[in-house]
């Protein structure tokens, strides 16, 4: 049994019915999902904001099914990846997973576990810390509570990731 913590964002197109349509093929191992984030982008490209939901999954799955069920749902988002970081109409990242009770640490390059760059994203710890307040990433440093890498980050970049709304979840959660 695998629990995983997915992020996914958009903004290009109708970015609320792209983060629907992960919650959706995820509802039926669906644990918690947080609320829709409004999100500055990163990585420096000028882009509109984006929205961003977390998501716990859990089920029979290994990290890699959960990474290939992210880029069909991508593909099906019609996606490109003509820049890096750049706009998009749907990212599903895998951050982290636990597979019968042991965090998955990989460094395959398709699929880097925990997500390399997790520690250094508000738009990734802010909405995992609201679906999982007890949750804690693996990190070269060694296991570490979400909250307190929140409380790490750069107020201005922690401050400028707001809730929006929420999602249906139809599921488990």
């Amino acid at each position: 049994m695998s629990r995983a913590v997915l992020s996914a964002g958009s903004n290009v197109g109708d970015s609320l019915g792209y983060l629907r349509s992960v919650v959706e093929a995820f509802a039926d191992e669906l644990v918690a999902v947080s609320s829709v984030y409004a999100t500055p982008p990163w990585g420096g490209v000028e882009q509109d904001d984006f929205l961003n939901v977390t998501l716990l999954v859990e089920g029979p799955g290994t990290a890699r099914d959960f990474f290939e069920r992210g880029v069909e749902l991508e593909q099906a988002a019609q996606r490109t990846r003509d820049i890096r970081w750049g706009p998009r109409t749907l990212d599903v990242d895998v951050i982290s997973v636990v597979t019968d009770g042991r965090v998955v640490v990989d460094d395959d390059p398709t699929l880097t576990l925990p997500h390399p760059r997790a520690a250094e994203r508000a738009f990734v710890l802010v909405p995992w810390l609201e679906a999982d307040p007890d949750a804690t990433l693996w990190t070269p440093a060694g296991e570490r509570p979400v909250r307190e890498l929140v409380a790490e980050l750069d107020p201005a970049e922690r401050d400028a990731v707001r809730v929006v709304g929420r999602l249906e979840t139809g599921g488990r959660a």
